[in-house]
Parts: C-alpha cells; sequence; structure tokens
C-alpha cells in the first residue's frame, strides 16, 4: 500500500441526489480511493441514502443482494449455512446486513465474511456498524453517507464504524429537507413561471446546507415572489412521496420531476429556514446561472456558504 493510502485519514464529498451522479461518485471514489488490496468494504448509511446506487457506481458488475428494486435470493442465500469447504468462487461479495439478518444468525455471517476474507476475496457490507461488534475485524476502508459522503481508512487508532455511523445517519435528515425543497420550489417555477424543466441537478453544483438549480439562462424573475410562493406551498403541510424512478408526489394530485425520488422527508412541515438567495449567481465552470436555496439559519456572504469551520481549540 502506497505512502499516500497510508496517510489518509478521512475525505468529505458532497452527496449527490440523482441516480446518475451518485453512480458517477462512486466511480470517482473507486478511482480516487479504492485499492486492489482492499477485501473489506463498509458501506454506512440509512435507508434511502443512495448507498445501493453508490455501491453500483464503485462495483461496476457487481449483483447486490437486494436493492430498492429486487431481491436475489440466491445472493441472500449463498450466506448461509456456512459451508467449511465453500469454495468462494465469486470474487466479489455484497451483503446488507440489515436484510441479511433477517434470514440468517450473525455467528454465520461472521464465519461467512471470515471465510471470504481468508480466500482472498472481496466483500461489501452495507450496515458494517452491526456487523463490527462480531466480526472485531474493522474494514480496509469505509464510507459513510449522509448529508455528505465521507470515506476513511480505519487504522490502528480508528475511526470505528460507529463513529461514521453518528455523523452520517443524523445528518441525512438536512439532504431529505434540502433536496424536498429543491423539487418545490422547481415545481413552482414551472407551474406558476412556466419555466422549462432543464437538467439542472446533473451538473456539478452543490452548496451545504441546501440546493442549487443551473439555468443557462438568467431568469427573469422575481426571486423574493419566488420564495414567497415556495413558502406558501411548504406551509399546506403536504406529503411527499415516491411515485416512480423519475417522479415524486407532493400531496394528493403534484407529480414532479425529480433525479432522487426516495430522498426527501415525509412531509413538507419538515422543511425549516427554507429561504433563496435574492440574486442569480453566475458560475463560470459550468457556464450556467445559480439559484441557491438554503434549509439552513445561516446567512450572509455567500462565498461562507462552504465554509469549513475550525474546530473549538483546547482550553
Amino acid at each position: 500500500m502506497d505512502a499516500i493510502t497510508v496517510q489518509h485519514i478521512y475525505s468529505v464529498y458532497f452527496a449527490p441526489r440523482g441516480r446518475e451522479r451518485l453512480l458517477s461518485m462512486g466511480e470517482q471514489l473507486s478511482h480516487l480511493h479504492l485499492s486492489f488490496k482492499d477485501r473489506l468494504v463498509a458501506i454506512i448509511g440509512d435507508s434511502g441514502s443512495g448507498k445501493s446506487l453508490l455501491i453500483k457506481g464503485m462495483f461496476p458488475g457487481v449483483t447486490l443482494s437486494n436493492d430498492d428494486d429486487t431481491i436475489v435470493m440466491q445472493k441472500v442465500m449463498q450466506v448461509r449455512p456456512v459451508d467449511l469447504d465453500h469454495d468462494f468462487l465469486i470474487p466479489t461479495y455484497h451483503i446488507d446486513m440489515r436484510f441479511q439478518m433477517a434470514f440468517t444468525q450473525m455467528y454465520e455471517i461472521v464465519d461467512f465474511v471470515k471465510g471470504a476474507l481468508a480466500h482472498g476475496r472481496r466483500v461489501i457490507v452495507e450496515h458494517f456498524d452491526l456487523l463490527y461488534p462480531f466480526l472485531k475485524i474493522n474494514a480496509d476502508i469505509i464510507i459513510g453517507i449522509g448529508d455528505e459522503i465521507i470515506v476513511t481508512r480505519p487504522n490502528l487508532f480508528g475511526p470505528l464504524p460507529v463513529d461514521i455511523c453518528n455523523v452520517v445517519i443524523p445528518s441525512l435528515v438536512r439532504r431529505r429537507k434540502a433536496h424536498s425543497a429543491e423539487d418545490m420550489t422547481a415545481h413552482v417555477l414551472q407551474e406558476i413561471y412556466k419555466i422549462p424543466f432543464y437538467d439542472f441537478k446533473n451538473v456539478n453544483s452543490d452548496v451545504r446546507g441546501g440546493f442549487v438549480l443551473n439555468f443557462p439562462l438568467k431568469l427573469d424573475v422575481d426571486l423574493e415572489e419566488v420564495e414567497k410562493k415556495v413558502l406558501e406551498l411548504i406551509g399546506q403541510n403536504l406529503d411527499i412521496s415516491y411515485h416512480d424512478e423519475n417522479h415524486i408526489q407532493i400531496g394528493d394530485s403534484i407529480i414532479v420531476p425529480c433525479t432522487g425520488p426516495r430522498i426527501h422527508v415525509r412531509n413538507s412541515s419538515e422543511i425549516e429556514n427554507f429561504r433563496l438567495l435574492k440574486e442569480f449567481i453566475y458560475d463560470k465552470t459550468v457556464n450556467r446561472y445559480a439559484l441557491v436555496g438554503t434549509i439552513t439559519a445561516r446567512a450572509g456572504n455567500p462565498e461562507d456558504f462552504n465554509e469549513i469551520h475550525p474546530e473549538e481549540k483546547d482550553d
């Protein structure tokens, strides 16, 4: 393992909200961080955070034991019962601990993982925090996904899976709020202002605690008025639910195009502190005009939105 990999503590990335962007992010993480020597790969994150798509991007061709659409019972049942003479013919195995524990005893999962590792196979474990206390072997690399994506390569001193879990699980709610506010804003722009639905969500642009809608031309709209109308929609306490892979449903009848239909709050009442920046910002890196929305109480210079806050000094 090279010196750079050994010295790597952790990296942080924006967690994308669309299928294509999640797959692309997985591919990037594979190129940047994955080593051919990594045998035990841990994925940590709550349901609906995008773990399955991230894995598919990192490991093209790997069949997951289950995802949002299918259950591959052959993959689930290969973990039990453990055969000490198991050939371990598959180079890469995938286990979703929350799902697998419904079919398999913990000691069987532990024996299977240890056997696969001993045979030089790679094992990708979702919800690795549930396995670690029994396996007692930390992963070669841990990827946590919540509001952001954390990539870390544990050493003798950690971090432990629970450390990553304690960061990404609570933070996912911010991503859900921001994504819901984003789609409600897009709906207002489409329905009231008749703005065509551009493919702005695949343009690489993000902000902490909010969202960015990118447009090829500067829109001729009053952003104070747009904000007011979005707040009125949010204030109706509408349910938000999955409709299909490309749409969500807001309330009883509003169908809105969406690239990440599972990453939402359940009701618009959960969206707090929504506001729009009252000017479009030209982003020369993508040649687009950015409409920025936030769901945090922070205000100030837009250039400070992604500020890295230094840790508090010791007393």
